[in-house]
């Protein structure tokens, strides 16, 4: 990427967005595979964070395994953007929010540790700004582990599995929101993670094996935040379709090279038509283009429409919220 010139950024950042090690010193077993020592690969990840190219090192959950979330959108008049966004922004449990080039221009992920949490998220939404709110629930994804290679063309996304949600346990929810606010960069992290949750650094690390085994952590490892690293040309493609073509055209769209997510939401009748959502992360807006006619080709999609929404600015980008917090009302 041109914006990691440095070939050690590089290697942290492409080969360790996940798989990351569940170990007393986890960034010992990094610098190992450098050829650094602790304290360097430390000093890398932090200095990362603090220019923003990562935004943290721990998890991302599976959808719907712990918590609830919905994509949401509203239509701000343009000399309003910056009040709803930050009205948006201001709300706990939404932890993504970005500007599209579309009249239902501001996006945003609304999660909580249950519906009835992000459904008081959207009212108040809906309530402080004055405009309707798009509820467009997940309904089925296809893959939603977002990876991001830094060197070669692949983006190595593994199969996507259903997560065991009778894996929880008393306590795991706490440790999730811990994880999905990142792990502390220090050499011993899970046993500054035990301290702060009053537990065991072994019990801590044998419920994290754990839940990562039965698929609720979908992902542990460095979190980037591709638009600093050059991935700038960012495209929702919707697509209109009946539910049978989702059945065929989701897999082929997911596993289509350029498409870095795929999942089917509920539309929304006489405002809001589709139904099948794509992610298209590019360096350039003619480098996503060229990924969106590849798409347009594949038999599955014949006869669907779309459109194509690119991302402008990017308000919020954190971890999700699973712990409920007091919000005024």
């Amino acid at each position: 990427m041109q914006h990691v010139t440095d070939p050690i950024d590089r290697r942290l950042l492409d080969e360790f967005q996940r798989d990351f090690p569940i170990t007393e010193r986890p960034f010992q077993v990094l610098a190992r595979a450098l050829g650094l020592d602790e304290a360097e690969v430390l000093d890398r990840l932090t200095r990362m964070r603090a220019t923003g190219r990562i935004t943290r090192v721990g998890a991302t959950i599976a959808p719907g395994a712990v918590s609830a979330s919905t994509l949401a959108a509203v239509a701000a008049p343009e000399e309003r953007l910056e009040e709803v966004a930050a009205l948006i922004d201001a709300e706990p449990g939404v932890n993504h929010n970005y500007q599209r080039e579309d009249m239902w221009n501001l996006w945003f992920v609304a999660t909580g540790p249950d519906r009835a949490h992000v459904n008081a998220t959207l009212a108040r939404i809906s309530r402080r700004t004055g405009l309707r709110v798009l509820d467009l629930r997940l309904l089925r994804p296809f893959n939603v582990d977002l990876g991001f290679r830094m060197t070669g063309s692949g983006h190595n996304i593994p199969a996507p599995r259903l997560p065991d949600p009778s894996a929880l346990q008393d306590g795991d929810r706490a440790l999730l929101q811990v994880l999905s606010s990142g792990l502390p960069l220090v050499a011993d992290p899970y046993t500054l993670l035990a301290r702060g949750l009053d537990r065991a650094p072994d019990e801590v690390t044998a419920r994290i094996e754990a839940l990562q085994a039965a698929g609720i952590i979908s992902r542990l490892g460095v979190i980037v935040r591709h638009r600093a690293l050059g991935w700038s040309a960012n495209a929702m493609v919707v697509w209109d379709m009946p539910p049978e073509q989702v059945n065929r055209a989701g897999p082929a769209l997911a596993a289509h090279p350029g498409v870095t997510l795929c999942y089917e939401r509920n539309p929304v009748e006489d405002l809001w038509p589709y139904r099948l959502y794509s992610m298209i992360h590019a360096r350039s807006r003619s480098e996503a283009l060229a990924v969106l006619d590849g798409a347009r080709a594949l038999p599955e999609l014949a006869g669907a429409q779309h459109k194509v929404l690119f991302s402008t600015r990017c308000f919020k980008q954190t971890g999700a919220l699973i712990h409920a917090r007091e919000v005024a009302a």
